[in-house]
C-alpha cells in the first residue's frame, strides 16, 4: 500500500537504537507468556476449572489480535514515535486490572487489555523494517526478534520466581511499572517522524489483511505457516504447566519457569535466520526448521518420563520457530518498506489466531487424554505448517520474495 507515509531517509538504524527497541519489545511481548508457566496459581486463586484456564493465555492472545488489526496499521498512517510510547505505555493499565482483578471476568477482561497494547511489539518489529536499509533488514529484524525471544523465555522464568516468592499478582505488578518506564523512554530516544502523509487512508490500512491474504500468493503461503507454527509453539507453552505441575512432576512455578531457558538457542536461530534471509536462502532455512519442528514433538513426548528428552524438544523446536518466524518477516516487508506496520500487522494477525488456538485447544485435550494427547496436537500443527510450505515449493517457481508483495502494495494503493 504505497499512499501511507513515505520515508524520507534511508540511513538505516543504530546499533544503540536498535537495542533499545528489541529491549522495549522483550518487555512488550512478556506481558503474554508472564501466566503460561502460573496457569494452576492463576487458576486455583481466580476459580477456574482446569479445562479452562487456557483461556487465561488465549485472551491476552485475542486481544492481541484486536491490537494487530485496529493498532498496528495506525503505523503507517501516524507518528510511530507517539503511537509506540502510546502502546507502551497503555500495556501498564492493563497489567494493572490484572494484578488487582478479584473474578474470573476481571481477570480475561484484564488479560485482552494487556494484550491490545501489547500488539505494540509489532509495531515496533514494522518500525524496525522500515527504517533498516536492504542490506541490514533481516538483520535487525533478527536484532529485535532476539529480544522478543529473550522477553519471552525471561517471562516465564521471572514469573516463576516472583510467584514462589510474592505471588503470581507481583509480576502484574512489574509489567505495570515496565510499562510505564518504557513508555517515557521509548518517546525520548526514538527520532521525530518525518514521513509525509499520503492518500491511503485507516479503513484500507485496516483491510490489509484481507487485501493481502486473497491476492497475494507469497503473504498467504507465509501467514498459513505462521498461523499454524506458532498453533504448534502455543500447544507447548500453554501446555507445559499442565504436564510439569502434575503428580508426574509435581514442579513449583519457578522451576517450570526455568524450562524456558532452553528456549536461549532461539535467540541465536533469529539472528542467523535473518541473516540468511538477507542472502536469499528464507526459504531453505524454512523447510529445514519445519521438518526441525516436527521432529522436535518426537522428543516432546517423552516428557511424561523423562525431562532430558523434553529439554531437548524444547531447544529444538523453539530454535525452529523462531527461525521461520524471522524468515518470514524479511521475505513480506522486503519490496514494500513503506507499508510495512499494515503488511506486518495482517501477517501477525495469522500469528495471534495460531496462538491462541494452540492455547485454548492444549487444555481440553491434555484434560482427556494428557500429554500424548497433546504431543499428537502440537506435532498435528507442525505437520500442517510444513505441508503447506511442500505444497508451494511444488506449485511456484522461485522467483524473488518480496516481488507479489510489491505489486500488491501497489494495487491496494491505486484502489
Amino acid at each position: 500500500m504505497t499512499g501511507g507515509i513515505q520515508t524520507t531517509s534511508k540511513q538505516g538504524l543504530s546499533r544503540r537504537l536498535l537495542l533499545l527497541l528489541a529491549v522495549v519489545a522483550g518487555f512488550m511481548v512478556s506481558n503474554l507468556y508472564y501466566g503460561q508457566p502460573l496457569l494452576e496459581r492463576i487458576g486455583a486463586d481466580v476459580g477456574i476449572p482446569v479445562s479452562g484456564v487456557g483461556w487465561v493465555v488465549a485472551s491476552a492472545q485475542a486481544g492481541y489480535l484486536l491490537g494487530l488489526v485496529f493498532l498496528v496499521p495506525l503505523g503507517d498512517l501516524v507518528d510511530r514515535r507517539a503511537l509506540i510510547a502510546l502502546q507502551v505505555g497503555a500495556t501498564a493499565a492493563g497489567a494493572c486490572v490484572v494484578a488487582f482483578a478479584s473474578s474470573q471476568a476481571a481477570l480475561l477482561i484484564g488479560f485482552m487489555l494487556l494484550g491490545l497494547a501489547s500488539s505494540v511489539v509489532q509495531t515496533i518489529v514494522a518500525f524496525t523494517a522500515a527504517s533498516s536499509t536492504p542490506a541490514q533488514r533481516g538483520g535487525s529484524i533478527g536484532t529485535v526478534t532476539a529480544g522478543v525471544v529473550s522477553g519471552i523465555i525471561l517471562a516465564r522464568t521471572v514469573a516463576g520466581g516472583m510467584t514462589d516468592l510474592w505471588g503470581w499478582r507481583s509480576v502484574y505488578v512489574l509489567a505495570a511499572v515496565a510499562g510505564a518506564v518504557l513508555a517515557i523512554a521509548a518517546f525520548g530516544a526514538l527520532p521525530p517522524d518525518r514521513r509525509v502523509r499520503g492518500e491511503v487512508g485507516y479503513r484500507r490500512a485496516v483491510g490489509s489483511v484481507v487485501l493481502l491474504t486473497r491476492s497475494n500468493p507469497v503473504f498467504r503461503t507465509r501467514a498459513l505457516i505462521t498461523m499454524l507454527l506458532f498453533a504448534s509453539f502455543g500447544v507447548l507453552w500453554s501446555g507445559m504447566s499442565l504436564l510439569l505441575g502434575s503428580p508426574a512432576w509435581n514442579l513449583p512455578p519457578s522451576l517450570i519457569g526455568l524450562f524456558g531457558l532452553a528456549g536461549l538457542v532461539g535467540i541465536l536461530a533469529a539472528s542467523r535466520a535473518g541473516a540468511a534471509a538477507d542472502r536469499g536462502w528464507g526459504q531453505r532455512v524454512t523447510g529445514v526448521s519445519l521438518f526441525a519442528l516436527l521432529g522436535s514433538w518426537v522428543a516432546l513426548s517423552l516428557g511424561s518420563w523423562s525431562l532430558l528428552w523434553f529439554i531437548a524438544g524444547i531447544i529444538v523446536l523453539d530454535a525452529a520457530v523462531q527461525a521461520v518466524h524471522v524468515s518470514s518477516q524479511t521475505m513480506i516487508v522486503a519490496g514494500a518498506e513503506e507499508s510495512a506496520s499494515s503488511i506486518i500487522g495482517s501477517y501477525m494477525v495469522f500469528y495471534s489466531v495460531g496462538s491462541a488456538v494452540g492455547a485454548a485447544t492444549v487444555a481440553p485435550v491434555y484434560d482427556g487424554w494428557g500429554w500424548a494427547g497433546a504431543s499428537v496436537l502440537g506435532a498435528f500443527f507442525a505437520l500442517g505448517a510444513l505441508a503447506i510450505w511442500g505444497v508451494d515449493r511444488l506449485r511456484r517457481p522461485k522467483k524473488p520474495a518480496g516481488a507479489g508483495l510489491v505489486r500488491s502494495a501497489q494495487h491496494a494503493g491505486a484502489e
